[in-house]
């Protein structure tokens, strides 16, 4: 059985950094491609970054760029985004994802097969 746990949410105020971890387990981990998505009330789930299982190539949305950096540690099973000089827009539901280690890096909900069940970052002004 596959799961993926978040951690690591939490309230920060704006300019603020916040450090969210996912732990995976019943799936080999270094085979798959990691995604964080987030999702705010009223909004759509949206990709935020994702990295290759090679960690050779990753991907960020233009609203995090320079302020967010996704990691793994394959021996940990576990992926990391960092988040940096957080703002207001930021406050979301914050989900990891992993899909079958392809060359493509998806960037949307569907190409990700499992999912964890999310946690909350508030950044306040």
């Amino acid at each position: 059985q596959v799961q993926l746990v978040e951690s690591g949410g939490g309230l920060v105020q704006a300019g603020g950094s916040l450090g969210l971890s996912c732990a995976a387990s019943g799936v080999t981990f270094s085979s798959q491609n990691m995604g964080w998505f987030r999702q705010a009330p009223g909004n759509e789930r949206e990709i935020v970054a994702a990295m290759r299982w090679t960690g050779s190539r990753t991907y960020y949305a233009d609203s995090v760029k320079g302020r967010f950096t996704i990691s793994r540690d394959n021996a940990k099973n576990t992926a990391y985004l960092q988040m940096n000089n957080l703002k207001p827009e930021d406050t979301a539901v914050y989900y990891c994802a992993t899909a079958s280690g392809n060359l493509r890096i998806g960037l949307s909900v569907g190409e990700y097969d499992y999912w964890g069940q999310g946690t909350q970052v508030t950044v306040s002004s």
